[in-house]
């Protein structure tokens, strides 16, 4: 029973984390959690809703009230238990999930949420310490198999629910580690790699097969995968990014978001002596003029990484208006989450962020020199109206684009086995069911791009579909 007026005792307090005028000298974790003390009283302000709407918020559906109260009674053992009850891994999920809980959290229409993603880290930090999270590798095996292309938290959890039951599972990755773009995408400041190896360890420990550096549709054809496996689970995400079509693009010194926090999560692994691809043609910030263009979390590890390279400056243009006051766009409100926050961990270590600007051009010699933009009204990036005589340029030395994803690549596998997409261009797959049988499709390249905490929920119930589909293909 959660205490009814925990709320009324305590005040929402900020979450530790490094300065950030220190913080961005380095790649080191940012995040820390609260000493024991403050996390129960914070918990204790958790009100256990009659209807818990930060459940309903979470696309996991996590057991939010049940495992604060247990943080609020000391029963942290218990309360890994429920949270691993719905989340196969909320250490990714409690340092960077954007937390639609919290938007959603009853206090939040008008007071300050509970920190619930603070919460969840510590549970899970917590549980690690103490010994609490074993392989624990099924006691059975189906003598089924399954391929799970992709080694993202889509990919990661079907495999992980799918071993759970018994099936023997291989996970294919192209690139040179396990993780997708929480690997390769988020910065180490955020998400410090050696997360993802414990976790990936316990998986493997528990009989999961891991391929790196394997390019399916390439190096194993998508006929050999079907061959290999009695079921195929696609989770390549959604990876084709939307393009900045303006005169310009095509000169030197304008790259995608992606490509430049690949390399810059690479370089950190090849600093700390852990193996990583060297890049073909070097994308740094290092003393330069930078503009990121889009305001979403992806320009701001763009914005952060930067900062870390000594960039001489960096501004970061975004279409949507400014914040208004109280955090929330008219067409976001309780219990929605935010498009946009007040400010954010990269925009606390510096640069800038301007609202209501659309890029116009780029000019240079051979390379970008100039960007030129205007001041634009709307509430999105498809009701933008131009304000007469607000143009303007800037000087500039890398323009890097992160105004979203597309669909996934269709080029390779994808096309090999002549799957159907739907009209925005991701696979379709009504319940993870794809057009050629035995193959289901999660995460991202199902739904188009989202969040990680929607990405791992996929996975969860692609596998529920792939277990349904094999056990009714066994004898009986």
């Amino acid at each position: 029973m959660s205490d009814p007026r925990g709320f009324m005792k305590a005040r929402r307090v900020a979450s530790p984390e490094r300065d950030p005028a220190e913080r961005v000298k380095d790649y080191s974790e940012i995040y820390g959690t609260l000493p024991e003390p403050e996390l129960r009283e914070q918990a204790g302000r958790c009100m256990d809703c009659g209807v818990p709407f930060c459940n309903n918020g979470c696309p996991l559906g996590n057991l939010i009230p049940d495992w604060n109260d247990l943080v609020r009674t000391g029963a942290w053992r218990e309360a890994i238990d429920q949270l691993h009850a719905t989340n196969n891994f909320p250490e990714f999920t409690g340092l960077v999930c954007p937390a639609p809980c919290e938007s959603a959290c009853v206090l939040d229409i008008n007071d300050d949420p509970v920190m619930i993603k603070q919460i969840e880290w510590a549970i899970i930090e917590r549980a690690f310490r103490e010994g609490w999270v074993a392989p624990e590798p099924p006691e059975s095996r189906t003598g089924l198999s399954v391929g799970v292309v992709g080694s993202g938290p889509a990919g990661l959890a079907a495999a992980d629910e799918l071993n759970k039951v018994g099936h023997e599972v291989t996970v294919y990755e192209r690139d040179e580690g396990p993780g997708g773009l929480i690997r390769f995408g988020v910065p180490d400041a955020k998400l410090e790699k050696w997360i993802i190896d414990r976790r990936v360890a316990i998986l493997e420990q528990e009989g999961i097969n891991f391929s790196y550096d394997t390019e399916v549709g390439g190096d194993v054809s998508g006929a050999e995968l079907r061959e290999r496996h009695d079921a195929v689970v696609l989770a390549v995400g959604s990876r084709v990014e939307r393009d900045l079509e303006v005169p310009g693009r095509e000169l030197d010194g304008v790259h995608f978001a992606m490509d430049y926090l690949y390399q810059r999560n690479r370089h950190v692994a090849r600093e700390e002596g852990r193996a990583s691809r060297e890049p073909e043609h070097v994308i740094s910030a290092a003393g330069k003029r930078v503009v990121v263009i889009g305001g979403g979390d992806t320009g701001m590890d763009c914005v952060s990484n930067a900062l870390r390279e000594e960039a001489e400056d960096v501004e970061l243009l975004d279409v949507y208006p400014d914040v208004p006051e109280g955090g929330r766009y008219p067409d976001t409100p309780w219990p929605e989450q935010p498009r946009r926050l007040v400010t954010t961990y990269a925009l606390d270590e510096g640069g800038e962020r301007t609202f209501a600007r659309q890029v116009t051009h780029l000019e240079g010699e051979g390379r970008v020199q100039s960007l030129h933009a205007r001041e634009v009204t709307g509430s999105s990036s498809r009701t933008l109206e131009p304000v007469e005589g607000s143009e303007f340029s800037r000087p500039v030395d890398l323009v890097l684009i992160a105004i979203g994803f597309t669909h996934p690549e269709h080029e390779g596998l994808v096309s090999e086995l002549g799957l159907d997409l739907d009209g925005r261009g991701n696979i379709e797959a009504p319940e993870f069911t794809s057009s050629e049988d035995g193959v289901f499709v999660a995460g991202d390249a199902r739904i188009g791009a989202s969040l990680i905490v929607t990405a791992i929920a996929e996975g969860r119930r692609c596998a529920r579909a792939v277990e349904s589909w094999l056990r009714a293909r066994q004898p009986a």
